[in-house]
């Protein structure tokens, strides 16, 4: 019997996967330099997916497809939705920067991203081992291809290179983990998974084995210490287009499988991947912020960043538990969505002005090569200011009620030294605002390097000022999106 439900609940995914294929088909007899049809098509069917995506989110239904392999609930329709628009705007940025550099010779960068974010999305929806790791690897193997692209770039290479062998080292991580725990459990599908591990009847022990494995691929794809390695040479070495492409939209894909495996399977072990993502935390926290005091790549001092962000987003994750209580959780992990969604609204931003000060020949990588900017450009220089303050937590910014949330579902919970905790994060916060505040001196008190007109095309210039205006007004008015995320976990809980 067809089942209709969840063929209509996966048409996104079908419409995503039947476009891209078309797109890459049409792509052959495109010739014009900056492949204007391939891009059209592309933000195109982004756009159709996003407000599918979003019209299944506000239909606030949970059900089960595909013999219970995929889960459609508002939690994976929004983070689906807000995937497809990152992508979207990464496209945008990114385009002018690709033709720059001779990267649009063929559709390879906007075929090879779609299928990078239906790997997402099929990540997203997995209910079931296997399906998670085929959205990882469809994900992953998209992203080295990409980092590559510019084939007569040495640096390019190499972090093409470093990214596919520590990728498949954590992909063997992940399978090995897995297969642990289908060892012990005898399904690979979650929620016998954890019906299985609530029995009490399996070997602790074993289960620990196999969550140990989980959380360091988990690791890996949230940019963690100490599975950082690949980040800051990635972030540097790829296309800066691209570089978007992996700060962005996986983010929420990660996180997505983070929930998917860690809450929804294994949720009566959070006694013990709760201390391994506090220690992984504290670590990220402290290598994050201190290594990114030393940079002048900016795209290294973002990576750095980055792996600082991500350990706020731990936070949140770890204190959904007390004692086996779950009282705290959706305000846990809500707290963390949020702070996940705020950060790459706001990673979007920062690197978009990146992309546009960039030129022919001209990397606008180093954080001297803002000096002046206010002087060239006032606009550009507000936005990298608004996403410099968001990133440091300073209000009225977006980044300010994200990180305020997410220690108030710390202390909220009344872990065991949950206020020592979160006076660590205010410290780690008060020092990486010295190199966020750092960028910001640059462009407004320091003497341009250059007077080159910084320039951008029409729909650049007006999507990265919508971008800018959302970090601010979603500080302004956060409400909203804090609503979304707290109903979003509370489905998914719920199911």
């Amino acid at each position: 019997m067809i089942d209709f439900q969840s063929w209509n609940s996966l048409s996104p995914e079908i419409v995503l996967l039947c476009a891209t294929c078309v797109i890459a088909l049409v792509d052959l007899w495109v010739i014009s330099h900056g492949r204007t049809l391939t891009y059209v098509l592309s933000l195109l069917t982004l756009v159709v997916v996003s407000a599918m995506e979003g019209s299944l989110a506000l239909a606030d239904q949970v059900s089960f497809g595909f013999s219970h392999m995929v889960v459609f609930d508002p939690l994976g329709h929004w983070l689906k939705c807000f995937s497809a628009l990152a992508v979207f705007v990464t496209f945008v940025y990114g385009r002018p920067y690709a033709q720059d550099r001779e990267m649009l010779k063929g559709g390879e960068m906007f075929t090879l991203g779609l299928f990078a974010l239906l790997g997402m999305m099929v990540m997203i929806s997995g209910n079931h081992f296997l399906v998670i790791y085929l959205g990882l690897e469809l994900l992953t193997l998209s992203s080295y291809a990409m980092v590559a692209l510019r084939r007569d770039h040495a640096q390019a290479s190499e972090a093409a290179m470093k990214y596919f062998v520590l990728g498949a080292l954590a992909s063997g991580f992940l399978l090995y983990g897995l297969s642990m725990l289908y060892g012990a459990t005898g399904s690979l599908d979650i929620s016998s998974v954890f019906a299985s591990v609530s029995s009490g009847q399996i070997k602790h022990q074993v289960l620990v084995l196999g969550l140990v494995f989980v959380v360091c691929a988990l690791a890996f794809k949230l940019s963690l210490v100490p599975f950082h390695m690949w980040v800051p040479d990635v972030y540097q070495g790829a296309p800066s287009s691209v570089t978007l492409m992996i700060a962005g939209a996986p983010k929420l894909a990660a996180f997505a499988i983070a929930i998917r495996l860690l809450v929804s399977g294994l949720l009566p072990l959070a006694q013990d991947w709760q201390q391994m993502l506090i220690i992984l935390s504290v670590c990220s926290l402290t290598v994050g912020n201190l290594a990114a005091i030393a940079q002048t790549n900016l795209k290294r001092m973002f990576a750095f960043s980055t792996i600082s962000q991500m350990g706020f987003v731990l936070i949140g994750l770890f204190c959904g538990v007390v004692n086996g209580s779950t009282l705290d959780a959706a305000n846990a992990y809500s707290s963390a969505l949020f702070y996940i969604l705020s950060y790459v609204l706001t990673v979007l931003a920062a690197f978009g002005v990146i992309l546009i000060l960039a030129r022919e020949g001209f990397e606008s990588e180093e954080i001297s090569d803002l000096a002046g900017l206010n002087q060239k450009s006032p606009l550009y220089a507000a936005i990298m200011t608004i996403c410099m303050f968001s990133f440091a937590g300073i209000p009225p910014m977006v980044g300010f009620y994200a990180k305020l949330s997410v220690l108030q579902a710390l202390l909220a919970s009344q872990q065991t030294g949950s206020t020592a905790l979160v006076i660590f994060a205010l410290i780690m916060s008060l020092i990486a605002a010295f190199y966020y505040l750092r960028v910001i001196k640059v462009m407004y008190f320091d003497e341009p390097l250059t007077v080159t007109r910084v320039s951008a095309s029409w729909e650049v210039r007006c999507l990265l000022s919508l971008n800018g205006i959302m970090v601010l007004a979603l500080g302004v008015f956060p409400g909203g999106l804090m609503a979304l995320s707290a109903s979003a976990i509370l489905r998914s809980l719920g199911s």
